[in-house]
């Protein structure tokens, strides 16, 4: 399956931290090298924003919502990206995906991190 499998989410309070991580076994790695992957949230009612990229140099961008809070890496060995969460707000609340920043890979299910107040 061609579509990224991403895990890691959960609950925490506010100011707490989570790692999620994306996989991609199903595309062999020279395919998974060159891309520019991302990580996507989607909230309840609101449209999907794109949170993170980082490109095959590691070159690293990110909403502005999360800067400073958020770190996106990726272990190309491992095929697997992973976003880094600190300092989490109620706001960051959402379904987390990974795709490439064209948004051509499926969509995977996705994982739920919920912040308490």
């Amino acid at each position: 399956q061609r579509q990224p499998v991403e895990s890691g989410g959960g609950l925490v309070q506010a100011g707490g931290s989570l790692r999620l991580s994306c996989r991609a076994s199903g595309m062999i790695t020279s395919t998974f090298n060159p891309l520019t992957m991302a990580w996507y949230r989607q909230a309840p009612g609101k449209q999907r924003e794109l949170v993170a990229t980082i490109s095959a140099e590691r070159n690293t961008n990110y909403a502005d919502s999360v800067k400073g809070r958020f770190t996106i890496s990726r272990d190309n060995s491992r095929k697997t990206v992973y976003l880094s969460m600190n300092n989490l707000k109620p706001e960051d609340t959402a379904v987390y995906y990974c795709n490439q920043d064209t948004m051509q890979l499926p969509w995977g299910q996705g994982t739920q991190v919920t912040v308490s107040s």
